[in-house]
């Protein structure tokens, strides 16, 4: 399979569904003979950037799934790497056929895009520096405190309505989170369980702490635009099919294997 790197691109086209009419979103990817990936690549290990054989690539569990939807419908996987917080506007803009970025599918997103079946149901983790792992306890003693989330994330809408009193540092990138973290401009960041943990791995200085965050576990699934019913279906059967045998459980170990 064929698979492009390029950045974030422009496209009006709309798409709508008619009856059982043909999405404008399935036309294109036919038309063009690929489908476009929007992602955040750097959500390891979901999407993240590693240098392969001295070349940089976009790898990670949420890759692996893009790949097999691609090749399902028989054409080219196209992916473009964007600030997390401009994803849905891209996909609705028809800049991008799909969203794969660790995204949940919650009820405020659902009013801009269609999602499909859950891919991934994961826990919410802070990560902290290891100095600190006995200073934090719980998820309200970050008030008053400078925290970080991913603008435009759930771990954004948690803290908001759970640590109301916290300080947020809103920035697009996981990674840009956990340096300000190793440098002492924010006391934790909170982000999904395996990515926590890939980072507490990959640095000495942090940690993961033993805090439970208490929230509705909703899922992660795959967005795209409204009246694409179409995508939805086909999509769903790639999911699916990667659920089988637990193929997709093995992804996600293999996935986590490349951080390092």
């Amino acid at each position: 399979m064929l698979i492009t790197l390029v950045g974030c691109g422009s496209n009006n086209n709309s798409s709508s569904t008619s009856g059982n009419s043909e999405s404008e979103t399935m036309k294109r990817i036919k038309e063009n003979g690929k489908i476009v990936l929007g992602t955040s690549a750097d959500f390891p290990p979901f999407e993240f950037h590693k240098k392969i054989n001295g070349k940089d690539q976009i790898v990670g569990f949420d890759i692996e799934i893009a790949k097999q939807i691609a090749e399902d419908l028989g054409v080219k996987l196209e992916i473009k790497d964007m600030s997390f917080d401009g994803l849905l506007a891209a996909l609705n803009s028809g800049s991008v056929d799909f969203v794969i970025s660790g995204m949940q599918a919650t009820p405020e997103r659902k009013k801009n895009v269609d999602f499909s079946e859950v891919y991934y149901q994961g826990d919410q983790s802070v990560i902290v520096r290891k100095s600190d792992i006995n200073k934090y306890k719980k998820l309200s003693d970050f008030a008053n405190k400078k925290f970080g989330v991913q603008k435009g994330s759930t771990q954004q809408e948690i803290m908001m309505e759970q640590v109301p009193k916290a300080n947020l540092v809103e920035l697009a990138k996981v990674s840009d989170l956990v340096l300000m973290l190793k440098n002492n401009k924010v006391e934790g960041c909170l982000t999904d369980s395996p990515i926590a943990k890939a980072y507490a791995d990959a640095n000495d200085d942090l940690a993961v702490a033993n805090i439970k965050v208490d929230v509705e576990n909703i899922g992660t699934a795959i967005a795209v635009k409204k009246n694409s019913s179409d995508l939805v279906s086909k999509i769903n059967k790639s999911i699916d099919k990667l659920k089988e045998n637990n193929t997709i459980d093995k992804l996600l170990v293999e996935s986590t294997k490349l951080i390092n």
